[in-house]
């Protein structure tokens, strides 16, 4: 079994058990806040109580206003994993450079198995919360398959291996997120109760996950060998990158540390804006269309069909073909009509605007991350080559550092859209909140001239 193969295995496994809640956050929010209404001084309660208090200092709602709370709610939750997950996601790159990109992944899924066990058991609000601090704390498994695959591929073919994780992603929201939702709307199996044990109310969904996690950890523990320090290269690339360490085909070091610092701010803005658009589509549903989780999880499965279609018919050539900005930049475009379909949904709830809209997502989500992602994995060094001096920078070009920076200015973006989002939703309502992330993206698109390695044909974009 191939090491890529493994990696694309272990993420399948990995993805499912973190989509597989994705359409439940609403009623989740809703079941705590009915179990802990008489409680004023149970930690949802004042939760709710500090966010409905920040939002009438900017918006009195006439209805709907407790809605519009848990869709705040919603966001901190959201912002919270990705929080942590920003915190943490360099050291666990610089960890995976010292000790192996194996020992710190095994680690880390520990952590991400004591989450789903905290969430199986959670029957309040803060438990609930805890389960996800350690998740944040614990998720390594996407970055350093990142890692793991530019350690065994080549400059040249580096795009294409790195496609198999958007394929992993697109396929993981085809399915989990209906799994969830299907098993959310299942009772308890009596065998998990009898002990007088209470459980969450979705501990089907919490079960099923912590099982993958379990096959994961177990899967990577047999067949997953130790990739850091690996060195795979054509001849050509051998006798190209023979002659110094000290410059690849993307500049010398320093060169290389300014544009990798341009990705990681184009990352950071994007994912800022679009993860909050992407969180709060299903409270959308939720407030707007008063939509049930079946059909929150149909919704979230066609985007994932339609990525995962994308990632394998068109993307992976296309990347080669034109290079990786001008995939991320065309996937903005996608990103800002879609917004702009949103924007028009509250004046016409239609599901053919919204499933239009779902379409433009599916692009952009097949597309800009997966082609920002292997363009900076183009820039890092191996583990040897990047013992260069201090001067020229080369510790923050190692592939496990280099890498981890980059996902945490992913992940600040994740922690701060949703927030940003939603306390746009309810304070200037959903289509305003939409046309002005539209209108962001426009103006990112217009700023990403400057990524560089854009073949020659295409500088005219």
């Amino acid at each position: 079994m191939t090491v890529g193969t493994v990696v694309f295995v272990s993420l399948v496994l990995d993805l499912f058990a973190f989509t597989i809640p994705l359409p439940l956050f609403p009623r989740i929010i809703e079941w705590y806040t009915k179990r802990e209404s008489n409680d004023p001084n149970g930690f949802l309660s004042k939760s709710l109580a500090a966010v409905s208090a920040i939002r009438s200092l900017f918006y009195t709602s006439t209805h709907n206003s407790q809605k519009w709370d848990i869709v705040l709610l919603g966001g901190l939750m959201g912002s919270v994993f990705s929080a942590l997950q920003f915190l943490v996601s360099p050291h666990i790159g610089s960890l995976s450079d010292t000790y192996g990109r194996k020992p710190v992944l095994l680690f880390t899924m520990i952590g991400n198995i004591l989450s789903a066990v905290v969430w199986l058991q959670s029957t309040t609000f803060a438990s609930y919360m805890l389960s996800r601090v350690i998740g944040g704390l614990s998720e390594g498994n996407v970055q350093l398959a990142i890692a793991i695959l530019s350690d065994v591929s080549t400059p040249s073919t580096r795009s294409r291996t790195l496609a198999s994780i958007g394929i992993a992603f697109a396929l993981c929201f085809c399915l989990g997120p209906p799994i969830g939702a299907y098993f959310a709307s299942k009772p308890i199996p009596p065998s998990l109760t009898t002990q007088g044990v209470e459980l969450n109310v979705y501990a089907l969904p919490a079960l099923i996950s912590l099982v993958l996690l379990l096959l994961e950890t177990a899967f990577l523990a047999v067949f997953l060998p130790e990739t850091k320090g690996s060195r795979v290269s054509s001849p050509e690339e051998d006798k190209q990158n023979g002659e110094t360490q000290e410059k690849n085909n993307n500049g010398t070091p320093h060169e290389r540390l300014a544009l990798l610092a341009t990705l990681r701010r184009t990352h950071f803005l994007f994912l800022a804006i679009f993860s909050g658009v992407e969180f709060t589509l299903t409270f959308l549903t939720f407030d707007l269309l008063d939509w049930d989780n079946r059909r929150n999880g149909t919704l979230l499965a066609t985007i994932g069909v339609l990525s995962a279609l994308l990632q394998g018919g068109y993307v992976r050539r296309a990347l080669a073909r034109v290079g990786e900005p001008v995939i991320a930049r065309r996937g903005v475009r996608a990103c800002a009509l879609s917004f702009a379909l949103l924007a028009l949904l509250p004046s016409y709830p239609s599901a053919r605007v919204l499933y239009a809209a779902a379409a433009l997502l599916a692009y952009t989500s097949a597309t800009v991350v997966n082609a920002l992602t292997a363009h900076a994995a183009q820039l890092t060094d191996d583990g040897d080559a990047a013992q260069l001096t201090d001067d020229a920078g080369g510790g923050d070009l190692a592939k496990g550092r280099a890498l981890g920076r980059f996902r945490s200015s992913g992940q600040l973006g994740r922690a701060l859209g949703p927030l940003l989002a939603c306390a746009g939703y309810w304070t200037f309502g959903p289509a305003v909140t939409y046309a002005a992330c539209a209108g962001a993206m426009v103006v990112l698109s217009a700023g990403m001239g400057g990524l560089g390695g854009v073949k020659a044909k295409d500088k005219r974009e």
